[in-house]
């Protein structure tokens, strides 16, 4: 199966442009990760929006809100973004050329790939990675994520090119806060010497295989200890599609009172009280029995 594009459109040098993907270049995929189930029941925990008024809602309902005074909103719709055009919402326009080791490194944040959309835009992609790789320089351009435009650089690599996203400079924080205080002393000569020969002697080509996560490599080894001789936990699917009245399932929730059966009718809005037992979130809402 193809890799999905996260970006697609084109990137244009003055004159010249040709139809591009951009793909992300990294994946959490492979990290270990847990779901939240339920001590009793090991069923899986879906996280429900909840408003402090009406209890449970639905994310139907749910809008943007910009807080331009402490508590204080301005609802943003689809349409007001859609609004907001701007070239780079579909062109990756190059801006300027910098050099290669010119970027400080903590200005770069996400890291993607970028490929030609298609045999036709191969021959100019390729023109425009080599000129880059024969200068030794980087592209700086801009494009639209996720609804927010990103300053970008631009590098030649293997066949393709390596897109790196840039933080905002409001965005980085300034050193003098935390090196201001280290005094500017000479090291003694000595210990100098002896700290250069300890960096020589441990000296070698950095291969990211060599360095593993310690930490996941002992998790994995903790799981897959538990799993000898352990009957897996199936949890039994659970019934979808009916609504519960919200007060029944809350009091039901609390020992007060048993659901009442399931209904087709729009669930009511709890009052304000036995909301903000839900809104709380140390109880789930009980299921409707069958």
């Amino acid at each position: 199966m193809a890799p999905r594009a996260s970006w697609k459109g084109y990137l244009k040098l003055s004159l010249v442009s040709c139809p591009v993907r951009l793909y992300p270049a990294t994946s959490a995929s492979e990290r270990i990760s847990f779901n939240q189930l339920h001590r009793k029941t090991h069923n899986r925990i879906n996280m429900k929006p909840v408003d402090p008024e009406l209890g449970l809602v639905e994310r139907a309902d749910l809008v943007r809100g910009y807080e331009y005074e402490d508590k204080k909103y301005i609802i943003i719709e689809d349409e007001d973004l859609e609004a907001v055009r701007i070239e780079s919402n579909h062109t990756m326009s190059i801006e300027a050329f910098v050099e290669a080791n010119s970027v400080d490194v903590i200005y770069q944040d996400a890291p993607y790939y970028l490929a030609p959309d298609g045999a036709m835009a191969e021959e100019t992609f390729i023109v425009l990675r080599e000129a880059m790789r024969k200068a030794g320089k980087l592209a700086i351009a801009r494009l639209v994520l996720s609804s927010r435009e990103r300053v970008v650089t631009i590098s030649p690599r293997e066949q393709g090119m390596f897109v790196s996203t840039l933080r905002n400079p409001g965005e980085v924080r300034s050193t003098s806060a935390y090196f201001d205080t280290i005094p500017d002393d000479k090291p003694d000569a000595e210990m100098l010497d002896l700290a250069a020969k300890l960096i020589a002697q441990k000296t070698t080509t950095f291969d990211p295989k060599d360095y593993q996560d310690r930490y996941e490599v002992a998790l994995m080894a903790m799981i897959k200890e538990k799993l000898k001789g352990h009957k897996p936990i199936i949890a039994a699917d659970p019934q979808r599609g009916n609504v519960v009245n919200l007060m029944d399932a809350l009091k039901a929730s609390l020992g007060q009172a048993k659901p009442a059966a399931p209904s087709k009718s729009k669930a009511p809005a709890a009052e304000k009280p036995a909301a903000k037992a839900a809104g709380g979130g140390r109880r789930a809402p009980a299921k409707a029995k069958s």
